[in-house]
């Protein structure tokens, strides 16, 4: 039988032939029907038996030293076309990857990306880390795809915590979550929309936390003074030691004749692997210093090395310390502040005798639209800077005593005092002749 060529032959045969053969077979009579075809190496497109849009290009070499192709689908023949100029750009530009043309959704990547965060953060930045994607980034945006990520997807998070009722700073560090969420998703050759990474935070606000007034300090004071762990008090208010150094600081790293303590541990609770199976060990970055003294209870390092510090004590609270040394209960481990058993206190249990005490001596913070809270156990810390501030101490020996990495980190603990402002400003109209 004679081989015909002719056009009618081919228009009754072809679209009968054509859904059952191969995809380069398809690509090859297209392009003869059409009468178009495309340079080496940049790619074929053709249209598979489901109808979709299908591009395929070669993009380097494998692991295994195979050429490897990335496959492109797409519903309409200009967008594969949009698509595969995506990637020969790429290509071109040496950023290709696996993941580049990889689809994957929010829950998908945050999954693994936190299965890589728990390996390099401290326990405590992870399970903030993994509350923030659990309760709020995953249900609100799980399902979207990376590459598919708008602006408008971002500022949904935050619109869910406002409707909830969290506070501008919760909201704040969310965002912050997301963004680095959606950086490494970048680094490890995901393609996120640039606009979507560059979504603006939920706000900027001031640090909700103020420091107490020398009154109120010293009312304080005076309550605590009447209580067997005074000298918790003291060290919060005029050493101003953070909650977790008071909790982790053992008889060990007390001098009372030198009158100095060193505080080169802090008392965390840390993250089981399986929530709540302590057998499953704990969730710990790699090269990360601990020692287990009850339960999840362990005495960790600080995060920085300005944290670990030798402070000197003032009198006061080195007659107080002797005095509790002679009846703080015992400890296993050498805790100086137990609880009456002698097992660690857990921060929530120093919380509340925090706020028996204030709320004994009548202590409350007024916030700026008037209202009034009680103070918070973090505000001891910033009232002793406040106090050193105000004796004319310089900013350098502040960093030292609070344990700063840097003067920036001190300067948001610096708040000046109505009293210390007035005598400046007096000082400065009596230059002027304007004294008395």
């Amino acid at each position: 039988m004679a081989y015909r060529s002719n056009s009618r032959f081919w228009s009754q045969w072809l679209p009968l032939w054509l859904p059952l053969s191969t995809p380069s077979i398809r690509h090859t009579i297209i392009g003869m029907s059409e009468g178009k075809q495309r340079g080496k190496g940049t790619g074929s497109i053709y249209r598979n038996s489901r109808g979709q849009w299908v591009a395929s290009i070669e993009a380097g070499w494998t692991e295994r030293g195979t050429r490897r192709r990335i496959t492109l689908k797409a519903r309409t023949e200009a967008a594969v076309r949009h698509r595969l100029a995506e990637a020969q750009k790429l290509i071109e530009a040496g950023g290709i990857s696996a993941q580049s043309f990889c689809s994957i959704t929010m829950k998908c990547w945050a999954d693994r990306w936190l299965e890589q965060r728990q390996l390099i953060v401290r326990p405590g930045t992870y399970v903030s880390d993994r509350a923030g994607v659990h309760r709020w980034i995953v249900p609100t945006i799980g399902h979207i795809r990376l590459e598919a990520l708008t602006p408008r997807d971002i500022r949904k998070v935050a619109a869910a915590q406002e409707s909830a009722g969290l506070a501008l700073p919760t909201m704040q560090r969310t965002h912050a979550v997301l963004g680095k969420l959606l950086s490494d998703a970048v680094a490890e050759g995901y393609r996120v929309p640039q606009r979507a990474r560059e979504a603006g935070s939920p706000g900027v606000g001031a640090s909700p936390r103020q420091p107490l007034g020398a009154q109120d300090a010293t009312r304080i004071l005076s309550v605590a003074a009447h209580r067997p762990d005074a000298s918790r008090w003291f060290a919060a208010l005029l050493q101003g030691l953070r909650p977790a150094e008071a909790l982790g600081l053992t008889w060990d790293m007390v001098d009372l004749d030198a009158a100095t303590i060193t505080l080169a541990w802090q008392l965390k609770a840390l993250p089981y692997i399986q929530f709540r199976e302590p057998e499953s060990g704990f969730r710990v970055p790699r090269g990360f210093e601990y020692r287990q003294i009850h339960g999840a209870y362990h005495l960790v390092r600080p995060k920085t090395r300005a944290g670990n510090r030798v402070i000197p004590l003032v009198p006061r609270l080195v007659s107080e310390l002797e005095s509790w040394a002679r009846h703080a209960p015992r400890s296993e481990c050498g805790l100086v502040w137990p609880r009456e058993d002698g097992t660690p206190r857990s921060a929530e249990f120093d919380r509340r005798q925090w706020y028996e005490i204030a709320e004994e001596a009548g202590v409350t913070v007024t916030l700026p639209d008037g209202s009034t809270r009680r103070p918070l156990l973090y505000e001891a810390r910033h009232t002793t800077a406040t106090l050193l501030l105000a004796n004319g101490t310089d900013e350098t020996t502040i960093k030292a005593v609070l344990g700063h990495s840097s003067v920036l980190s001190t300067q948001s603990y610096l708040h000046t005092d109505t009293t210390r402002t007035r005598a400046a400003l007096a000082a400065a109209a009596k230059l002027v002749g304007l004294g008395e």
